[in-house]
């Protein structure tokens, strides 16, 4: 397998996961080795945590052996515009509010 970078992670999810709405970080600076994320799926509605991610996990199973680090947060559309509409932008995974490692 190639790579994995942002971007192949986000079309791999968009496609197998029917995601509505991805945010890929690369916690690694750039390496390709560590990234979290947030998916928004219709996929996840009546699923409980762990089954959520349990789906997340196969659907990227390769990409994931491929990695060293992998987080994910799971949402339906409604947790979502419920979440976002509640505070800004989340801070999981930051120092001091900036990912390591990126200059954007």
């Amino acid at each position: 397998m190639s790579q994995i970078t942002d971007a192949t992670i986000h079309e791999a999810i968009t496609q197998r996961l029917q995601a509505t709405h991805v945010e890929v970080t690369d916690m690694s600076g750039g390496c390709g080795q560590a990234f979290t994320c947030l998916i928004v799926s219709p996929q996840f509605q009546g699923l409980n945590s762990l089954k959520r991610h349990r789906l997340t996990n196969a659907a990227l199973k390769e990409e994931i052996a491929a990695i060293h680090a992998w987080t994910a947060k799971c949402q339906t559309p409604g947790e979502w515009e419920r979440d976002k509409s509640r505070t800004g932008p989340s801070m999981d995974g930051t120092v001091g509010g900036q990912v390591e490692g990126t200059s954007a």
